[in-house]
């Protein structure tokens, strides 16, 4: 396993991933991380945003992670995000809507409307669709 990292994802619902990665992109919340094997130890949290995978055999792999935390050692990776879904399994239109739905609430908002709220359900689409983008 010289030259590779664990790579762990879990959501409080369930074990997403495990996997042998040759580097991963990881969103944390003051902006992206580049995690190689040997990375020096560190705690962050995560923000909202897609997580890229390298496999051991090159193929890259896309995630959409919203908010929680990562941990990373020499060798390992450990995401516990509050949400994540891999590429494969977003449903586009159901995201497509939730984009036109917070969209509409941002352009228009109506009393009693969080717009706060809807700015941050926007973000959550939009990066479910980037994601997606790379089935």
């Amino acid at each position: 396993m010289a030259g590779l990292l664990r790579l762990e994802v879990a959501t409080p619902e369930r074990m997403l991933l495990k996997e042998n990665v040759r580097e991963a992109q990881v969103p944390a919340a003051n902006g992206y991380l580049g995690i190689l094997p040997e990375h020096a130890p560190l705690l962050a949290e995560l923000g909202t945003g897609v997580l890229v995978y390298e496999l051991e055999n090159g193929q890259k792999k896309w995630m959409s992670v919203i908010g929680g935390y990562v941990e990373v050692g020499p060798d390992r990776i450990r995401v516990l995000a509050n949400r994540a879904e891999s590429a494969d399994e977003i449903d586009v239109e159901r995201a497509q809507a939730a984009l036109r739905r917070a969209e509409e609430r941002i352009l228009n908002p109506a009393p009693g409307i969080d717009v706060a709220r809807a700015l941050n359900a926007a973000e959550r689409a939009r990066v479910r669709l980037e994601a997606a983008q790379h089935r």
